[in-house]
């Protein structure tokens, strides 16, 4: 079982941009992380962070279907698709993200513009 502190760890790491660091501690527990939807999008973003789209992408699927309201997750998936220049599939997730926090609108817009 993953304890507090190295969870607490893990995050930081990825706040503070060592999101390969962060990857040594969650990966072991990636099984027990991906229970919980806070698991799988720190694996996500950490992932994500560290330019593992495909990676990223299957754990942001994951928390988006664990906490489909969480308006970060389906942000976060939005990007990671939207950087793998898969701007049709990026669109929804964006729209849904934006809709929840306006702080998003912007990105939403890049990529509808995209597709324009």
């Amino acid at each position: 079982m993953m304890d507090t502190l190295s969870y607490r760890m893990a995050e930081d790491w990825v706040d503070g941009g060592s999101p390969l660091e962060a990857l040594h501690l969650l990966e072991p527990k990636a099984d027990e992380l991906r229970a919980s939807a806070s698991g799988s999008l720190l694996l996500g973003r950490a992932y994500y962070r560290s330019a593992q789209l495909r990676k990223a992408e299957e754990e942001l699927r994951h928390a988006v279907e664990l906490a489909p309201a969480d308006a970060y997750a389906r942000y976060l998936l939005g990007r990671t698709l939207q950087r793998q220049s898969r701007h049709a599939d990026a669109l929804p997730h964006l729209r849904l993200a934006a809709a929840q926090n306006p702080e998003y609108a912007e990105d939403r817009d890049t990529c509808a513009a995209r597709l324009a």
